[in-house]
């Protein structure tokens, strides 16, 4: 079983806990997560099985696209709705004052991480730190936001909701927070949706139980094949002989490829081998996907 399972990651669950309640589903042991999708948000998840989790690296550095609910005028430790509160302010901004702020954070910058993240810092992770009542000093990330928009907006209830489309590395809680410092008034993220990651849309997104239900029925059709990652390169059918050669590491001379261009590679039966790169008339392999049957 090898494939990638878009999966649509309910709340209270980390990637960890997808993964383990996939392997229970799918009874299969290599499975692996795209990156993690904190338990107070949902949405997208690539889920990576089989040979599958070789690609799961390029997934995860992927633009993202998020839905996220920001409540004005409070600030938290956590820069979200679960933690303490550490300042409060009055809220009197507009909606063309919200546009207006967020038009600022448009383009590249530099972000620094939130210390309930789990980067590491001498082997420990920083939200463990903060848990115990530790601080320190974190280096900006380079980050992209690409768009924000507006999508509604409460000011009464001081709460405005927003999608934005961002590279990978973007912490949005730490936007919102940023996002409340420009306007004055302090703000926080209340809720969080992933609906894009890469090539994955939350349109195509199927539930856990969805996926259990399915199994049960015998019908994989959720499971995307490997090889649609790369759907953009061109496809190389080799000959029996060639492919043979391929599967075990050996480059082989192939006429009529393009020097410096990368191919999906196939033998004559469709089936999926590599991701080759063409120098010297060879191709040489870049990552194998060939699995013994």
């Amino acid at each position: 079983m090898n494939g990638i399972i878009n999966i649509d990651k309910p709340l209270g669950f980390t990637s960890h806990d997808v993964v383990a309640k996939l392997r229970g589903i799918l009874k299969i042991k290599k499975i692996g997560h795209t990156g993690t999708l904190d338990p107070d948000a949902s949405g997208v998840l690539p889920i990576c099985v089989g040979n599958a989790t070789k690609v799961a690296d390029m997934l995860t550095a992927t633009d993202k696209e998020y839905v996220a609910e920001v409540t004005l005028g409070s600030k938290t430790d956590t820069q979200d709705a679960s933690g303490k509160v550490l300042a409060t302010a009055e809220v009197a901004v507009t909606e063309d004052e919200l546009k207006a702020a967020f038009s600022t954070f448009i383009g590249e910058s530099l972000q620094i991480p939130p210390m309930f993240s789990a980067i590491k810092k001498d082997g420990k992770k920083l939200y463990e730190l903060a848990r115990a009542g530790i601080e320190i000093e974190r280096e900006p990330r380079p980050i992209t936001i690409f768009e924000i928009e507006l999508l509604s907006a409460d000011l009464e209830n001081k709460k405005c909701t927003i999608r934005v489309a961002c590279s990978k590395g973007t912490y949005i809680r730490t936007l919102c927070q940023d996002l409340g410092e420009k306007l004055g008034c302090f703000a926080h993220m209340s809720a969080l949706r992933r609906t894009k990651s890469g090539r994955f849309s939350i349109a195509d997104a199927i539930s856990l139980d969805e996926v259990e239900k399915r199994v049960k029925e015998e019908d994989f059709s959720f499971l995307q094949a490997t090889d649609s990652v790369f759907a953009e390169l061109p496809a190389l059918y080799l000959s029996k002989r060639k492919a043979e050669l391929v599967c075990h590491g050996v480059p082989v001379r192939t006429p009529g490829i393009i020097e410096g261009a990368t191919y999906r590679v196939y033998d004559e039966t469709g089936r999926f081998l590599t991701i080759s790169l063409a120098t010297d008339g060879m191709l040489k392999i870049l990552k194998t996907f060939y699995q013994n049957q």
